[in-house]
């Protein structure tokens, strides 16, 4: 498993490193000193795991996090124990005190490695949701039946996704990068870190600020297509 140590002091970096020594399934491919560095590494490296530390000059973790399209694992490894509740709002593996405890660090490798070969298994039985599957979708008391067909928009909310499907919005219990690992890539796009857009009910396309497009669904909403997203969809679409 390929890893990226994100960190601004370099004697947290030095430790951390001597600390995952004795775990030979993590390879450290890189480290970054802030917010900036570890956005260009991870985006050209493509790791499977990052250590993030939250608090960094310039921008901090969480902002590094919004400006991912997908982010990979994070464990978070901080001297600050007031951010763990909005680390979970990421999807954060883990949250590490430092000065960073062996047992406690063993405990979230062994977490690491079991959702890794958890989500090997899945892959290999699972098939894509087609456009014309129907899936059951429950929100409190409330229940549907629905096509995939007739979801026109995913949005991430945490470790939830609010589902937008004729006047409904329901909010399940599934990651948006979960979702986007199952729906068929020919009908479902995945626009930005928040949102997938069903392809058939994209009404106009326009192009947006720094080089990104927006997107108008045939139910009203408008969806920021990012730059590096806008070059997929554009080759996706064309002849």
């Amino acid at each position: 498993m390929k890893a990226i140590i994100v960190d601004d002091e370099r004697l947290a970096r030095t430790e951390l490193r001597r600390l995952l020594a004795p775990f030979k399934e993590i390879e450290i491919i890189a480290e970054a000193v802030n917010a900036k560095d570890a956005l260009e590494k991870i985006t050209r490296l493509n790791p499977d795991l990052i250590f993030l530390d939250i608090q960094m000059p310039g921008k901090n973790g969480f902002e590094l996090l919004e400006e991912l399209e997908s982010a990979p694992e994070v464990i978070f490894t901080t001297a600050y124990d007031e951010y763990a509740l909005k680390a979970f709002e990421f999807n954060a593996l883990d949250y590490l005190l430092k000065p960073i405890e062996p047992q406690r660090l063993e405990e979230s490798i062994k977490r690491v490695t079991a959702k890794t070969k958890a989500e090997k298994f899945v892959s290999t039985e699972k098939q894509y949701l087609m456009a014309d599957d129907q899936v059951f979708v429950k929100d409190g008391d409330r229940c549907w039946f629905v096509k995939l067909s007739e979801i026109r928009l995913f949005e991430s909310e945490g470790n939830y996704a609010r589902l937008y499907f004729n006047d409904f919005k329901p909010l399940i219990l599934r990651t948006l990068n979960s979702l986007d690992e199952r729906l068929d890539p020919r009908t479902f796009f995945r626009a930005n870190r928040k949102h997938i857009v069903n392809l058939k009910w994209i009404d106009n396309i326009e192009p947006w600020l720094n080089g990104g497009l927006l997107v108008k669904l045939k139910g009203g909403q408008k969806v920021e297509v990012s730059r590096r997203q806008s070059v997929k969809f554009k080759d996706m679409l064309s002849l």
